[in-house]
């Protein structure tokens, strides 16, 4: 509750949606989906080195 009173006050009375996929602006929506999608690149860039590591052997 305190955390939510003091992101109001800071935001001027608009506490910003985060974590239930409730997203304060289209730009913070697009931020987040480009944020996941680098995760996920990154994620399977990963384990195409682990295999190319595995297989290379």
């Amino acid at each position: 509750m305190k955390n939510w009173m003091k992101a109001a006050k800071e935001h001027k009375g608009e506490v910003p949606a985060r974590g239930s996929g409730n997203y304060a602006s289209e730009e913070t929506k697009e931020i987040a989906r480009l944020q996941r999608e680098l995760r996920d690149t990154k994620d399977a860039l990963e384990v195409l080195k682990k295999a190319i590591g595995i297989l290379g052997n």
